[in-house]
């Protein structure tokens, strides 16, 4: 189930990386700076001289990296995909709940760590249209991957009893859905939030129960 996150990055569009050292840590100084402001201001209240000055630069040392404040979120949200990605690969289990769980951790816990880019994100894909095409396209690559793993389980003899394609589908929705619910909006929710360890246990639940339910059969 490790295997939905491997296309989860999107096409991207490309950055000269500074030729320098210092170079490389003027931009990182910019990245960390906008992470900060995104989640004290939010994104869209976030200016770039905010960036600047919470990086200790010029506004003007901004544009020898970034044209705006959009394609510094764009490589924000690439640092998110990479890091779910690696934090998926990083534990092969031949176990099929183990899998699962460590997928679902590394989602949970990056998805957390990037709250802000993702708040950004989400209100961008209401505003522009470039942003719109990468949520969608995110999606579309995880209920890919998600159907993959869904077929590799059918093979291995587990009948899932139900139409793969619309229950990938649902099982990616669960999973962003509920980040976004316990993360982002917290209010509306009815009861208690769940901590980290107890969401990521309803979430491999749910999901394990789902695709595993039946004892793989047996082959002859």
């Amino acid at each position: 189930m490790n295997a939905w996150f491997d296309e989860l990055i999107s096409p991207r569009k490309e950055y000269s990386v500074p030729p320098t050292n210092k170079g490389r840590q003027t931009e990182a100084a910019f990245l960390d700076a906008a992470r900060r402001c995104f989640a004290d201001k939010g994104y869209l209240n976030t200016k770039i001289s905010d960036i600047a000055e919470a990086a200790g630069r010029s506004t003007g040392s901004f544009y020898n990296y970034y044209d705006n404040k959009d394609q510094l979120l764009e490589a924000l949200l690439d640092q998110f995909s990479d890091e779910v990605v690696e934090g998926s690969l990083a534990t092969r289990h031949s176990d099929p709940e183990a899998g699962v769980r460590a997928a679902v951790t590394a989602y949970w816990t990056t998805y957390k760590k990037y709250l802000p880019e993702i708040i950004g994100l989400f209100q961008m894909s209401m505003l522009d249209d470039e942003f719109r095409d990468r949520w969608h396209a995110n999606r579309a690559s995880g209920i890919k991957q998600v159907l993959a793993g869904l077929h590799s389980a059918e093979r291995a003899g587990y009948d899932v009893g139900l139409p793969l394609e619309p229950l990938a589908s649902a099982l990616v929705n669960t999973l962003e859905s509920s980040c976004w619910s316990w993360l982002a909006v917290r209010g509306g929710v009815v009861g208690s939030i769940p901590d980290d360890d107890t969401a990521i246990d309803i979430l491999t639940t749910i999901w394990f129960r789902t695709v595993y339910r039946s004892a793989p059969r047996i082959r002859r």
